[in-house]
């Protein structure tokens, strides 16, 4: 059994529901640590994530009115070239690299132009280390995501198939990262996500954040997601706490370690 396999089968993927439906994350494939807090597409009604224990909703978090400044920015570098799945590759050989490889991977956006399963797969093409792909890895990401498309089309009162409503989407979007431990060619890095959900022009958007940790590997002159790096991380993790989740620009960002993440020039 490969190691993608053995990942698979039991941390095959996590989702975040919004009012009774959900959508399959990739972000760190099978791998290994989600988390979910509000009353949006992250985790509130109907929502539910599969993590290294069962993890239960808890009590929405709401962004304050006042505006803290973040102490730690970060301008992530670009990758240096586009693959032929459309995503940013080449990261820099740098801890600020591996941020913006990591935060490149669990960035999805599903609209009535993109399903979940075109999602997912250019993901894990373009993001996932060589020794943990495999046709069944692939297999299970792309029936996994089927299952996502069907009832975000329910949801949304489509037909299954059909593309999604003018307007609708689910959008997930890294806005913050901590590092747990990163050597020269590895390391583990804890992801602050906001994810956004619309049914449709007229509908209102649904926003809450999701917390995941990830590692990665410098691997023939890029980073990518593995299942060892990720072992790892969650190891390294054990003597730390887990990072609050919380806004950029609540006073609580700065308190629980994150670095935001400043849009590239």
């Amino acid at each position: 059994m490969s190691r993608a396999t053995g990942a698979w089968s039991t941390k095959a993927k996590w989702t975040v529901g919004g009012l009774g439906a959900a959508v399959v994350l990739l972000t760190g494939y099978a791998m290994l640590s989600a988390d979910g807090d509000g009353d949006g597409p992250a985790g509130g009604k109907g929502g539910h994530a599969a993590s290294s224990s069962s993890a239960t909703p808890s009590p929405g978090y709401k962004a304050p009115e006042g505006w803290t400044e973040p102490e730690r920015w970060t301008a992530l570098p670009r990758g240096a070239r586009t693959d032929e799945y459309g995503s940013d590759i080449g990261f820099p050989h740098t801890t600020e690299g591996v941020a913006a490889m990591l935060a490149a991977a669990n960035s999805t956006s599903v609209d009535s132009n993109k399903t979940t399963v075109d999602e997912q797969l250019r993901l894990y093409h373009s993001y996932i280390g060589k020794a943990d792909q495999s046709d069944q890895a692939a297999e299970r990401i792309e029936l996994a995501a089927m299952d996502t498309d069907k009832s975000l089309a329910r949801e949304m009162s489509v037909p299954a198939g059909q593309p999604l409503p003018t307007g609708a989407y689910v959008r997930s979007t890294v806005v913050g990262y901590k590092v747990i431990k990163a050597s020269a060619d590895q390391a583990g890095v804890w992801l602050l996500s906001r994810v956004t959900q619309k049914n449709g022009e007229s509908a209102k958007e649904a926003a809450s954040y999701t917390r995941t940790l990830v590692g990665a590997q410098w691997e023939n002159g890029d980073w990518k997601l593995t299942a060892a790096a990720t072992m790892q991380a969650q190891q390294d993790a054990q003597a730390q706490s887990e990072p609050k989740m919380v806004a950029p620009g609540d006073a609580a960002f700065n308190a629980a370690g994150w670095t935001a993440i400043r849009e590239a020039s």
